[in-house]
C-alpha cells in the first residue's frame, strides 16, 4: 500500500532520493545535510483529503495522487570551485530531480552536527589556541570542554564567511563523573573557525568585568577558575543526596489510553483526528486536524524562535541564536523515555519501514535523519504520545439540593523536547474534549553563562555562581497556525471590549460596555492590548452558529508577552523582524513555513520570513490564510535558576 502523502519519508525512500542525487553529482563528493519529506502543494492535497474524508479511493476515480517528493540539502565539493550549498527536490516514483538550485554565498545552510566534529577537532590542533589557553591556569584535575554555538549575526568585516564558533568551559573530572557541571567553570576564550578552511583564525577573549568596567580587554587573574564553585545536578554528585520525603506517584491507565494510531501516523482521540510527522526543522508537525468530522486545522507547527542575548560587550553583541533555523533542530531532539518524559503505559512504534500500528497503549513515533554520506537512520522515540489528567473541566453545585456535578478535564498532548546545548526546550501541542488546541513551549536546561571577575557584577546579568554571570535574554517562539476553519476561505477578526461613556439614554446607569469587531482585510502585524482585552477569532464567515447566529470560529488567545528588546536599528532585530508583532496574518503560500526566512545562520536581515509575506499586501478576506502567534519570555537569570532551571 502506498504511504499516505501527509507520511514523514521512510528509510528507503530516503536512501533512494540519496542515490538519485549521487547519480547527478558523479565525482564529487557530497555532504548531505537533511533529507525530508517536501509536503504536497495544498492545492493537491485539498481534494485528496476531502475524497480520505467521504471515503472515496482516488484509484476507483482516476484522481491523481500527489507524488512523494524528498527535499534535499547538500554540499557539493569537488573539482577547483569552492564546496556550494545545493537544494534539490527529488521525485521519489520517477528518480527525477523536479527542483534545483544552488544557494549563493548570501545565504548559509544550516549547521550540522559534522561541522560542530570539525570545530572540536580544529580548535584542539590549534597553536594559536592553544597559545591563548596557556595564558590561562587550570586547577589541577581540571580539563577543557568545548560547547559549539552558531557565530551569530556577523560584523560587516566578516563579509560573507561562514564562521563557528565555541564557548569554553573546563570540567573537574576528580569525581571521574563524565556528567560533573563544567558550566560552572566558564573561560574567557572563543575560537572562530572558518568553516571554509576548518581553521581557527581567532580567538575572542571578551571581557569579565562588571558594571562601570571596560567593554573590552582582560582584567581577569591567570588562575581565571580559582574563585569559581562546583554547582552539580546529577544525583550522585549531589552532597546531601536528593530529597527523602516524597513518595510515588503513580499514574496508571488499566485498560490503557483512550486514542488509536494507525496507518503509521494517523491519530484519533475523542473527536479528534488528526496526523503526526517529525521533520529536522521544525519537530513534530500536525496535519489535517478535523473535530467531529469537521475542519479545524490544516497545518499546525513550531514555525521559529530566537535567543537574543543582551550583555552589550563584544563578541556578546552576536550571541543569538536561531535554534530552528540556525541548527536544524533533528538532530538535537531527545530520545524519549518512559517515566522520565511521559507518563503512562508506553510502547514505541514498529521500526521504519512505518506499518499500521495500534495497541491501546502510550505511543510514541520515530523520526528519520541522515548521516552526513545521506544514509536514513531512525532516530527512536522523538515525539511521544499520552493522555493526561489536568485537574477540573467544569462543575457546578446545586445549592438547593446539595448535590455537585464534576467532570475532570482530560488532554491528548503531543510532546517533543530539543536539546541545544545548555537549553532544554519541551514542546506540546494538547487537545481537550471541549475541542481546544493549547500550546505549550517550556524553557528547562541550564542558563548560559560566562565568566565574570571576583566580587563583581553586572547590569546584563546576574552573579547565579561564585564567578559564573547569567546574561539576561529573551526567547521569542512563534507559532504557525494554518486554520481550515469548516473549509479554507477564513478571516482573521480583531475583537474589543471597550467602555461606553455614561448616555441619559443609551448607558443611563455607566455600566454598559460594548464588543467592536474588525476584520483584518490586508496581511500585516497586529499587537496585543490586554487593556481592550483585545482577541482575535479565525472566523469562517459564510458558516453560521445556528444557536448564535454569528460567523463559526476558533479564538486564538495569546499571552501578552513583552516583543523583542534590542533596538529596532540593531542587528538582532533586523534578522528577526517576525518579533515586531504578537501576531501576522499572510495569504497561503506554499512552502512558506518559517517565520524568521528559510536561511538564519549569520543572516543579516530577516528574508523571506513573515515580515516579507506580510508587506505584500495581500487580500486576506474570506482567504485561505496562515495565522503567525509570537510569544516569549523574557529571562533575567535568577540565582534560584541554577544550576538548572
Amino acid at each position: 500500500m502506498a504511504p499516505h502523502p501527509l507520511s514523514d519519508l521512510s528509510l528507503d525512500e530516503t536512501n533512494h532520493a540519496r542515490d538519485t542525487v549521487l547519480k547527478l553529482h558523479p565525482g564529487c563528493v557530497i555532504d548531505f545535510r537533511a533529507i525530508y519529506l517536501l509536503e504536497p502543494h495544498k492545492a493537491d492535497m485539498i481534494p485528496f483529503l476531502e475524497r480520505e474524508h467521504a471515503g472515496q479511493d482516488e484509484i476507483d476515480d482516476g484522481s491523481p495522487r500527489p507524488a512523494r517528493l524528498a527535499q534535499m540539502r547538500y554540499d557539493v565539493i569537488g573539482g577547483s570551485k569552492a564546496a556550494e550549498y545545493h537544494e534539490s527536490v527529488i521525485d521519489i516514483s520517477t528518480s527525477q530531480r523536479v527542483d534545483h538550485r544552488i544557494v549563493g554565498p548570501g545565504h548559509h545552510a544550516s549547521l550540522t552536527i559534522f561541522e560542530f566534529e570539525k570545530l572540536i577537532e580544529s580548535v584542539k590542533a590549534s597553536p594559536l589556541f592553544q597559545e591563548k589557553l596557556n595564558t590561562i591556569e587550570l586547577p589541577d584535575g581540571f580539563e577543557l570542554v568545548l560547547e559549539p554555538w552558531p557565530y551569530g549575526a556577523p560584523d560587516e568585516a566578516d563579509g560573507a564567511t561562514r564562521f563557528f564558533q565555541a564557548l569554553c568551559f573546563a570540567q573537574d573530572t576528580r569525581h571521574g563523573n563524565p556528567d560533573a557541571n563544567f558550566y560552572s567553570y566558564p573561560l574567557p576564550l572563543i575560537p572562530i573557525m572558518d568553516a571554509s578552511t576548518c581553521e581557527i583564525v581567532r580567538v575572542d577573549e571578551p571581557a569579565t568585568g562588571g558594571n562601570g568596567d571596560p567593554f573590552s580587554g582582560i582584567s581577569h587573574k591567570k588562575a581565571v577558575l580559582d574563585h569559581c564553585r562546583p554547582a552539580e545536578y546529577v544525583p550522585e554528585l549531589l552532597t546531601a543526596g536528593t530529597r527523602k520525603d516524597v513518595k510515588p506517584l503513580v499514574v496508571l491507565q488499566p485498560e490503557g489510553p483512550s486514542f488509536t494510531v494507525s496507518d503509521a501516523n494517523l491519530v484519533q482521540w475523542q473527536k479528534w483526528r488528526f496526523r503526526v510527522t517529525f521533520n529536522p526543522r521544525e519537530g513534530a508537525v500536525l496535519h489535517d486536524i478535523r473535530y467531529d468530522g469537521r475542519n479545524v486545522l490544516y497545518r499546525l507547527s513550531m514555525s521559529d524562535m530566537t535567543v537574543p542575548y543582551a550583555d552589550p560587550r563584544a563578541p556578546f553583541h552576536r550571541k543569538q541564536a536561531f535554534d530552528f533555523g540556525d541548527g536544524g533542530l533533528g538532530h538535537a531532539v531527545n530520545n524519549l523515555k518512559l517515566g522520565c518524559d511521559c507518563l503512562g503505559a508506553i510502547k514505541a512504534k514498529p521500526p521504519s519501514p512505518p506499518a499500521p500500528f495500534s495497541d491501546g497503549s502510550e505511543h510514541y513515533f520515530d523520526g528519520v535523519l541522515t548521516n552526513s554520506d545521506g544514509s536514513a537512520v531512525a532516530t527512536k522515540q522523538v515525539i511521544c504520545l499520552h493522555e493526561q489528567d489536568d485537574g477540573i473541566s467544569w462543575k457546578h453545585t446545586n445549592w438547593r439540593t446539595g448535590r455537585a456535578v464534576v467532570t475532570r478535564r482530560r488532554e491528548l498532548v503531543v510532546q517533543f523536547i530539543i536539546t541545544l546545548a545548555n537549553y532544554e526546550y519541551i514542546f506540546a501541542f494538547k487537545f481537550d474534549q471541549a475541542a481546544g488546541i493549547t500550546f505549550e513551549a517550556r524553557a528547562t536546561g541550564i542558563v548560559s553563562v560566562v565568566n565574570i571577575d571576583e566580587g563583581k557584577t553586572a547590569p546584563w546579568g546576574n552573579v547565579v555562581n561564585p564567578g559564573t554571570l547569567a546574561q539576561n535574554h529573551q526567547h521569542l517562539f512563534c507559532l504557525r497556525i494554518d486554520p481550515a476553519i469548516d473549509g479554507h476561505s477564513n478571516t482573521l477578526v480583531q475583537e474589543e471590549s471597550l467602555p461606553v461613556p455614561s448616555h441619559a439614554l443609551a448607558n443611563p446607569n455607566g455600566n454598559l460596555y460594548e464588543v467592536h469587531t474588525k476584520p483584518i482585510t490586508t496581511s500585516s502585524g497586529i499587537d496585543l492590548a490586554p487593556f481592550r482585552n483585545r482577541v482575535f477569532k479565525v472566523q469562517n464567515r459564510s458558516k453560521k452558529n445556528p444557536i448564535s447566529g454569528k460567523a463559526v470560529g476558533y479564538k486564538i488567545t495569546m499571552p501578552p508577552s513583552q516583543l523583542l528588546l534590542a533596538d529596532p536599528s540593531s542587528i538582532q532585530a533586523q534578522r528577526a523582524l517576525f518579533t515586531k508583532h504578537h501576531i501576522w496574518v499572510t495569504k497561503h503560500k506554499d512552502d512558506e513555513l518559517y517565520a524568521g526566512g528559510r536561511y538564519t545562520l549569520q543572516s543579516r536581515r530577516e528574508k523571506g520570513g513573515v515580515a516579507d509575506a506580510a508587506a505584500r499586501g495581500d487580500n486576506v478576506e474570506d482567504e485561505d490564510i496562515v495565522i503567525w502567534s509570537v510569544f516569549g519570555l523574557t529571562h533575567n537569570p535568577r540565582v534560584e535558576d541554577w544550576p538548572v532551571m
